[in-house]
């Protein structure tokens, strides 16, 4: 199955790490992070990567070209003009998406079983997946609630009791789901979110074992941490 990264934001969390180059090109044990990612996938035998990159994406195109050094097939959509969101991203892709793709973020390192997941979405008529994990408050808020095999809330902003999960980070999408974003404008992932959990079309898939991110700095550090370890 095809996956889409989203590596196009320009990552001001991480100033002035990230003034010169991309979040996706920051060096962990000597290798871009976006190398790991990579790394990681063809262990779940995925190997049709989309790079949708913008905020220096020139540096990602010229380090990974077409993927092959790396055992890979990548293609790339660009952001131009501006930055569209992580949906606006998805929408302005539109012509290089498969009729199912999964979809992960550019500063997200997810040790699971990708198929599994896949294998769970192939079961049912559904637009959308989203992977969570039992999270309890430990590493982030927990933001959503489950009922059934459905995401029933999502929200980082309103916290219920029975919220224990977490967005794990990894979405599956049929590209019908596009016909929800609007063109050339910014839009993100979370709004189409909402849109497909109040039309009971968003699959809940949890996940045991913990994500790592270098969207903040001590991120990357757990994650040094975590490549040392293992």
């Amino acid at each position: 199955m095809q996956i889409v990264i989203l590596c196009g934001g320009k990552a001001t969390r991480l100033y002035p790490l990230t003034k010169k180059i991309p979040k996706s090109m920051i060096k962990i044990e000597r290798k871009p992070f976006l190398e790991h990612q990579l790394d990681l996938l063809k262990k779940n035998r995925i190997k049709n990567i989309l790079l949708c990159v913008g905020y220096k994406g020139e540096q990602i195109k010229d380090y990974f070209e077409d993927g092959k050094k790396f055992g890979v097939d990548i293609k790339y959509s660009q952001e131009k003009k501006k930055l569209l969101g992580t949906a606006g991203a998805l929408k302005n892709a539109e012509k290089l998406l498969a009729d199912k793709f999964l979809m992960i973020w550019g500063d997200s390192y997810l040790p699971f079983d990708f198929q599994k997941a896949v294998k769970f979405f192939n079961k049912f008529n559904k637009l959308g997946l989203m992977t969570i994990y039992k999270n309890c408050n430990r590493y982030e808020p927990s933001n959503v609630e489950v009922k059934g095999n459905l995401v029933k809330v999502y929200s980082k902003k309103r916290k219920t009791k029975k919220m224990k999960y977490i967005d794990y980070g990894v979405s599956i999408f049929r590209k019908e789901v596009l016909k929800y974003i609007p063109k050339n404008q910014v839009y993100d992932i979370s709004g189409l979110n909402q849109l497909l959990i109040k039309k009971k079309q968003l699959l809940a898939f949890p996940v045991r074992k913990r994500f790592y991110q270098i969207g903040t700095f001590s991120g990357i550090e757990e994650f040094r941490e975590y490549l040392k370890n293992n």
